[in-house]
């Protein structure tokens, strides 16, 4: 069931400055190092959470329990002065929970919307796959949109607005598979991964005595982020970048091992992606890697592997993505 309180984590800094090159390299490396304080041993998966934040997109985390799903969700909420709610996607758990519903006031004799927990700048959306479809549904048009529609009326989303979703990919009794529709809405699919041996050890000795998620404090605010949005915008893609992630993507739509290809939403989103991994690496250009780095996190979830090329202890979907990046040219440099 969703939590009852909105939690506002900290005071806002002070006003945002406008953003450059040096100030965006500075706001990013301290969230970086504040989600890292809690998530040892896995900077990739904090580079993509805030890929996914900076690029208006969303981010779906699919691991065994217990290797920090939720905890990274709830870090990087910590590390932004900015709205935050959690919901526990449960079977009992009901579309208006989600978005919000209708409530009579009898003083006043009219219809009063109550804001559900998708009213927040991040929202986490923890066993996302345990709700209902009909429930899963109720966060398409949010996450598309950054909107809400009840009873004829349309209410619009915090900006910014970022869906962290976790689920479980091997616990499926009494699971709800994502639809391909929802699937296509996040922009990309991680896994955390075990630790590894050190890292394991030193959050046993961070741990034993304190929460280190309870020692966050917010380095940046809602506005900054929004004003980090907009440096990202400004990356430039070279026309032939552009061409070359949408032969990667045609390609997936002719390829015999594949049933279902990339959609030109992921094609968008790759490209979206790919600006900010671009200025989180402090270029304002994109280059080919940047691209080819991101077609398995940003497209992997959303295909469909054709019948027959399932095999044991193989990934299909994985392994023809590696194929088609291998063989798609690379733009050379000084093309357009």
């Amino acid at each position: 069931m969703q939590e009852q309180t909105t939690e506002r984590i900290g005071a806002a800094p002070a006003g945002p400055e406008q953003i450059d090159a040096a100030r965006f390299a500075d706001q990013t490396t301290r969230i970086i190092a504040s989600v890292s304080s809690v998530i040892d041993g896995k900077p990739e998966a904090v580079r993509s959470a805030l890929t996914c934040l900076f690029a208006e997109g969303h981010l779906l985390i699919e691991d065994v329990p217990g290797v920090g799903k939720t905890m990274l969700a709830r870090a990087l909420a910590a590390s932004v002065d900015a709205t935050v709610r959690r919901i526990q996607f449960t079977p009992d758990l009901l579309p208006g929970d989600v978005t919000g519903v209708a409530v009579y006031d009898p003083v006043a004799r009219e219809f009063e919307f109550k804001r559900g927990a998708v009213f927040a700048n991040i929202v986490i959306a923890d066993e996302i796959n345990r709700a209902s479809p009909k429930t899963q549904s109720a966060l398409l048009e949010a996450m598309e949109e950054h909107q809400v529609t009840v009873d004829g009326t349309t209410h619009a989303l915090p900006d910014p607005f970022l869906v962290v979703a976790t689920q479980n990919p091997l616990e499926m009794e009494g699971t709800y598979p994502l639809p391909e529709a929802q699937r296509d809405r996040f922009m990309m699919r991680i896994s955390m991964g075990y630790p590894d041996a050190a890292a394991e050890t030193l959050m046993l000795r961070q741990r034993e005595l304190s929460n280190p998620l309870a020692a966050i404090t917010p380095v940046t605010d809602a506005a900054t982020v929004r004003q980090l949005i907009a440096w990202t915008r400004r990356v430039h893609v070279a026309e032939s970048l552009e061409e070359y992630a949408v032969a990667i993507a045609q390609a997936t739509r002719q390829d015999p091992n594949l049933h279902l290809g990339a959609s030109p939403r992921a094609t968008l989103q790759l490209v979206r992606a790919a600006k900010v991994r671009a200025a989180l690496d402090g270029r304002e250009f994109v280059i080919p890697d940047d691209i080819a780095d991101l077609v398995l996190p940003v497209f992997a979830h959303r295909l469909l592997a054709a019948r027959g090329v399932h095999r044991a202890g193989t990934q299909p979907v994985e392994a023809a993505l590696t194929q088609i990046v291998a063989r798609v040219p690379v733009p050379f440099a000084g093309s357009r």
